[in-house]
């Protein structure tokens, strides 16, 4: 997509105007006098998650323990039945996905099921830019296996510090990696991988490959089934809007299934014979079968109706609105902010763009203290980055224009200097 020269807020009204999937914003609880672009840190209530979330204690309320086979959403099956609903969004079938965990417990079963170290294949392939909880956790299953981290933990190297290149990654798919962990999105600069070529090049090596895709799914559409990906597991309160402390969602391709999952839990029986009460698991013959513990049914709930409106939108349309706004933003981003030093650390392709723009500033956190008192919700992240995302469910082109007139006004005015340049203690 060219770079759009917008230079008025007329035009940004006229692009909501011609928006297709407006009317989603009244789904959303918005503060009056603010603009929210934090999305993919946390997603903003609706009001039909809300609904949910409310009918699921009336359940309790009413029902009691019943409340499992009984209610609106009966409990017992909730994580498969979500797991369906969720399918689409990533492209995968619908015993594929579970909603269970969070997504680094998520990423232990993972670890603990397909990481099976063998002869010379005793190292794990991750990157130097991938979000730090799933290197906790690949570490520590290198040691629990009694590898020294430093030396069977393989990180790719960024050329640049803001972007991963395929090719680097693919030259160290040597024959001793036995398993490969990547983001679908980076986190901070927002870049999306290429994860089709990924796969196949990780399948070619015999290498198992998996990714985790907390900022991408809700607002990229991926085809994890059709691509071969083994696993994959995320977040569902950024785009998908799950709510604070949401259940995540695994993916587990069909070709596993019969995988003893590593880390077994009675919630991951066959549903016909988990109150048998049997001391010898029967799992469950599709992704259900890497549930660990009951589910935690409330912050389950608002998943049910945010995955309503999903449906409704399409990831293809939500997708195809989100590049348009973040283009937006960056043009409108270069427009105003000559001469302020700031940079876009974002890809520009919109193959590689994911669903936020990376704005670098050496100022970055007093900027971003500026922005919210100013009514603005951004994101930073260390040392130097103002994350800003435009959410296609809730976000408008005016926002966005007056975002970026706000920040033109703090820099003109250099009202960050009143503030140090620090961050909080939740960034």
């Amino acid at each position: 997509m060219r770079t759009m020269k917008v230079r008025t807020i007329e035009q940004a009204k006229e692009f909501d105007q011609h928006d297709s999937l407006r009317r989603f914003r009244e789904e959303f609880y918005i503060k009056e006098n603010s603009i929210y672009m934090d999305g993919n840190s946390l997603g903003l209530l609706s009001k039909r998650a809300e609904k949910t979330l409310l009918a699921s204690l009336n359940d309790w309320k009413e029902h009691g323990i019943d409340g499992w086979m009984q209610g609106s959403y009966p409990w017992f099956s909730l994580s498969e039945t979500l797991g369906e609903k969720m399918a689409p969004l990533v492209g995968a079938l619908p015993d594929e996905v579970i909603v269970t965990g969070s997504t680094t417990v998520n990423l232990h079963q993972i670890l603990a099921t397909f990481y099976q170290p063998r002869g010379d294949r005793t190292k794990i392939l991750a990157d130097e830019l991938t979000f730090p909880s799933d290197i906790y956790a690949i570490q520590s299953h290198l040691q629990t296996h009694g590898y020294e981290p430093t030396e069977h933990l393989v990180q790719v190297k960024s050329r640049d510090g803001r972007f991963l290149e395929e090719d680097d990654i693919i030259e160290e798919m040597t024959t001793e990696i036995a398993l490969v962990i990547l983001p679908t999105v980076l986190y901070r600069s927002g870049q999306v991988l290429d994860i089709k070529r990924l796969t196949e090049e990780a399948h070619k090596r015999g290498i198992l490959i998996g990714f985790d895709g907390c900022h991408s799914v809700g607002a990229v559409p991926h085809s994890f089934s059709e691509w071969d990906v083994d696993f994959a597991y995320w977040c569902n309160y950024k785009h998908l809007n799950g709510g604070p402390g949401a259940v995540g969602s695994l993916y587990v391709n069909k070709r596993h299934f019969g995988t003893s999952p590593g880390l077994a839990g009675w919630f991951g029986s066959r549903k016909d014979k988990q109150f048998d009460m049997e001391h010898m698991l029967t799992p469950a013959e599709h992704a259900g079968a890497y549930q660990i513990g009951t589910p935690h049914v409330l912050s389950v709930a608002p998943l049910i109706g945010s995955l309503e409106i999903f449906a409704e939108a399409g990831i293809e349309n939500i997708r195809q609105k989100s590049l348009h706004m973040t283009q937006y933003l960056m043009s409108l981003l270069e427009q105003e902010l000559s001469g302020f030093e700031f940079y876009i650390g974002s890809p520009r392709e919109e193959s590689r763009l994911g669903g936020h723009v990376s704005l670098e500033h050496k100022e970055a956190a007093r900027i971003c203290k500026a922005l919210k008192e100013n009514g603005i919700i951004p994101d930073f992240r260390a040392p130097n980055i103002i994350r800003l995302a435009p959410i296609a469910l809730y976000t408008t082109y005016e926002d966005v224009w007056n975002v970026v007139q706000t920040l033109k006004r703090i820099m003109t005015e250099k009202q960050y200097e009143k503030f140090k340049n620090e961050r909080e203690v939740v960034a």
